[in-house]
């Protein structure tokens, strides 16, 4: 069952869920903040804090960014099989709810409404905005939650962690004061560093979840699926590609010139249709990428449902460090990452899954170029890189 804005959903059959849904009263975890264990005497840093009680209604707070939400995915089902009767909430911003939307897995998605919020503040309706922000916050605060996990780490994820007067709250990697406001913080970095989604990983072995496997999952509605075939026409019968070339950093971008020269490559290569994906907002951009054969511009026309669809069928994927690429991880298809100034994993955890990455002294940067915009770390992958990548990886898969 879901619920967008604070709604409560009804007819859940997690009150019958009794006997399962404790936490062994012998487990215990390190409490060890990255920032609070050099630079503070939290009480409770290094501290070692038992994890006990009744688990019967849990709270999972990630709030953003796509990628970041399906990085974290694996923990729907961990904390499922871990707490069969459990009802599990999850919280999203929203313009991220709909990557979630179909979710059977948890109990109820509670969408927070950010984008409603912003629209009060800029019509200055501040009265408005503080009886909607006291309504969602005494709405979530009523659900009586057990535990609330806070996987972002940040003040504004954090805070709704304690906003949701969670009897248990725990963060990963807590900072900017968010710290302050869990019984627990598991440290951020605790895990494989190269594997993707290793934070959660950790997470999830530190709390004595199922962790193996671990594998990520985006689910799909029948109406995304439908939507997705009729933008696909008779492409969805012979195979095509898809590429994600779009995301909100310059430092993370490919090249335009090689994204034109690569698409005519791969159609000839592999012989399937390129499809290029993108929000709304990628649209001027989407113009500067052109090829005389082979390319399907969809950039804009899908949400967040539709484009997964349309990737779940896809037989490969090409893209940047973006939240659609990393969906070809969790469909399990064919998936190349072209990565430069950020490297947030070089073990795909798949045999179908591909990192290029060249190790420049200056690489990754990640929020903080050195290069005057030059961006070499990305322009220096070559689209050859790329078709011998994404031919190993279809290699692989048979």
């Amino acid at each position: 069952m879901f619920c967008a804005a604070g709604v409560s959903s009804s007819g859940s059959n997690a009150a019958s869920r009794k006997d399962k849904n404790e936490l062994s009263h012998d487990r215990v975890i390190r409490v060890c903040d990255g920032w609070t264990a050099r630079h503070s005497k939290h009480p409770r840093c290094g501290a070692r804090v038992r994890v006990m009680g009744p688990q019967r209604r849990i709270l999972l707070i990630r709030l953003s960014a796509l990628g970041d939400i399906v990085f974290a995915s694996p923990l729907i089902r961990a904390f499922r099989q871990r707490f069969p009767g459990a009802r599990i909430s999850w919280l999203v911003a929203q313009p991220f709810a709909d990557v979630l939307a179909a979710e059977h897995q948890l109990d109820e998605l509670i969408v927070l409404p950010v984008s409603d919020w912003r629209s009060l503040v800029r019509a200055r309706a501040f009265r408005r905005l503080a009886r909607d922000v006291l309504a969602f916050r005494r709405s979530l605060a009523g659900r009586d939650f057990d535990m609330a996990v806070d996987l972002q780490g940040l003040l504004k994820s954090g805070i709704w962690a304690w906003l949701s007067g969670a009897k248990w709250r725990i963060g990963l990697g807590s900072r900017e004061g968010s710290q302050w406001l869990m019984h627990q913080v598991l440290d951020r970095h605790g895990g494989d560093p190269e594997r993707i989604a290793s934070e959660y990983l950790y997470l999830a072995e530190e709390l004595g979840l199922p962790a193996s496997p671990f594998p990520m999952h985006v689910a799909v509605g029948g109406a995304a699926r439908q939507r997705a075939a009729e933008l696909l026409g008779p492409l969805g019968d012979g195979g095509f590609a898809v590429i994600c070339p779009f995301t909100t950093r310059p430092q993370k971008h490919w090249p335009d010139g090689h994204w034109c020269e690569l698409v005519p490559r791969l159609y000839d290569r592999f012989g399937m249709p390129v499809v290029m994906l993108g929000g709304p907002g990628d649209r001027e951009r989407a113009g500067a990428i052109s090829a005389d054969r082979g390319l399907v511009d969809l950039v804009g026309r899908t949400d967040i449902q539709t484009a997964a669809a349309i990737i779940g069928r896809a037989g490969y994927v090409v893209g940047v460090d973006t939240g659609l690429t990393h969906m070809g991880m969790a469909f399990d298809r064919p998936t190349v990452c072209l990565f430069g100034s950020t490297r947030p994993y070089t073990n795909t955890a798949t045999r179908q899954g591909r990192v290029l990455f060249h190790d420049l002294p200056c690489a990754p940067c990640r929020r903080n170029p050195t290069c005057d915009g030059s961006y070499d770390c990305m322009r220096e992958l070559v689209p050859d890189e790329v078709l011998s990548a994404v031919a190993g990886a279809r290699e692989s898969r048979q």
